[in-house]
């Protein structure tokens, strides 16, 4: 199926989000684009790449996105993709970050002889894997699959068979990851929180000592193919190291990771992506007539632990929690944005957010919606990967949450600022978020003729 739709502009109903500066582009051809991206990185037929020069192998959530932009044009790649994806997950329900479908690439670390998966009592002896997952994205990209071709009954058997595997993951989360019992999950390493350098982390790490031979020697290739002033820094990678280490150790088992491991934290986005994940699970039981109640009772303790522990008054925003200091990692970042998009504020709380959000666009720099880190801090960094740039998913889930609340004009705002980067900037990893910066650039930021980038840009022009 090609969808075709006219040339347009996207306008806001804000009159303070510039009416007059926003863009036109031509949505047939950033669709057509998009496709070809997603179509040429899928490897065997039944995967997809990030992408393929900088990341040879099949990534957890990027995946579930992916699916996402083919049930728009191709609903048999959708299905197949998260088939292929799940094909990773372990016994006790946990689904890697990595899948490595094949051996045979070179120039990636940590890769398939690294995690020593194999050794995993309960991981697949079919494929190897890592040993840390990515946030919880796949119910509710099931649930947009569903939503899709609600008259396909083969697509609708798809979900009814499917629906375990995923009701599997968040019980593992729930299980291994909530020591205390309060319905939020914890990440043990900063890749599976999803945003692996993001200065939430910095001060947490620093406290972390590494000596002579906590680390084995290792090589990076990610400098080698994208500039390294947009990567993690190897003081960055040390620590990767160090906690993957840890994990190796425990043989990635959350309870007992969760006594030793420096790094423990409630972080928003995570537990965000698994409440709406959760919701959409309960949605789709609805739908095909699966009992859920055992969700519904994870989901009220989720989303009451999240508004009351994670909101910082002071900062007038969500802020992950550092279990093994007590305390708030209070830091303005977009992870705690995606609260909207699972419907976890209060109406009131939702207008601070969003009002924050309307901010961005008025600032004398001339910043685009949304950067990954608060422009504000003396860290940002607008080059440097998590330290600001504009990444795609994640304004895809701003501009859901904005929708959701019924904030229609800055949610637009959000899409069009995006859509309009792409256009001019093409289809990479992620963007820098100063517009008169932007604007003079030839190309986005990381990896080239990325995955995600063309799924998200599929689902805002199909549903424009």
């Amino acid at each position: 199926m090609f969808l075709f739709i006219p040339a347009m502009t996207i306008f806001t109903d804000q009159p303070n989000l510039h009416r007059s500066q926003m863009p036109q582009i031509n949505p047939k051809q950033l669709f057509k684009t998009a496709q070809e991206i997603l179509t040429e990185n899928t490897w065997e037929g039944r995967y997809t790449v990030p992408s393929p020069n900088l990341y040879p192998y099949q990534w957890n959530w990027d995946s579930g996105f992916v699916a996402m932009g083919f049930a728009h044009f191709d609903a048999q790649r959708a299905m197949l993709e998260l088939e292929s994806l799940f094909e990773g997950q372990w016994e006790n329900g946990m689904l890697p970050h990595i899948i490595f479908h094949s051996k045979k690439r070179e120039g990636y670390f940590p890769g398939p002889s690294y995690w020593e998966s194999n050794k995993v009592p309960g991981a697949p002896k079919a494929v190897d894997t890592s040993g840390i997952t990515q946030p919880p994205v796949h119910g509710f990209i099931l649930e947009k699959i569903f939503n899709l071709h609600r008259n396909s009954e083969e697509v609708r058997g798809f979900v009814k068979a499917f629906f375990p595997k995923v009701l599997q993951l968040h019980r593992y989360l729930y299980e291994y990851r909530d020591p205390q019992s309060e319905g939020l999950a914890f990440i043990f390493h900063p890749w599976a929180s999803g945003r692996d350098n993001s200065p939430l982390w910095d001060d947490l790490v620093k406290t972390i000592p590494i000596k002579p031979g906590d680390i084995p020697p290792y090589k990076r290739y990610d400098n080698l193919k994208a500039d390294p002033s947009e990567r993690p820094s190897d003081r960055d990678y040390d620590i990767y190291v160090y906690l993957m280490e840890l994990g190796k150790r425990h043989q990635y088992n959350g309870k007992a990771i969760a006594k030793e491991s420096p790094f423990l934290v409630q972080d928003t986005l995570f537990n965000a992506m698994l409440i709406r994940s959760n919701e959409a699970l309960m949605n789709l039981g609805a739908e095909l007539g699966i009992n859920t109640r055992e969700i519904q009772d994870w989901n009220t303790q989720s989303r009451k632990s999240f508004e009351d522990k994670l909101w910082v008054e002071a900062l007038g925003t969500y802020a992950p929690y550092d279990l093994q200091n007590e305390k708030h990692i209070a830091l303005r970042e977009i992870g705690a944005y995606t609260a909207l998009y699972a419907g976890v504020p209060s109406n009131e709380r939702a207008e601070v957010l969003k009002e924050y959000i309307e901010t961005l666009a008025d600032r004398p720099e001339g910043f685009r919606v949304m950067p990954s880190f608060d422009p504000d801090h003396w860290i940002f960094n607008p080059r440097k990967y998590w330290k600001g740039p504009i990444w795609p998913q994640m304004n895809w889930l701003v501009y859901q949450g904005l929708d959701r609340y019924g904030f229609k004009g800055t949610a637009n705002h959000v899409k069009s600022d995006f859509l309009d980067l792409v256009d001019k900037l093409g289809f990479h990893e992620y963007f820098d978020p100063r517009k008169s910066v932007a604007d003079q650039l030839e190309h986005g930021y990381g990896g080239d003729h990325f995955s995600w980038t063309a799924a998200v840009v599929l689902d805002f022009i199909a549903n424009s």
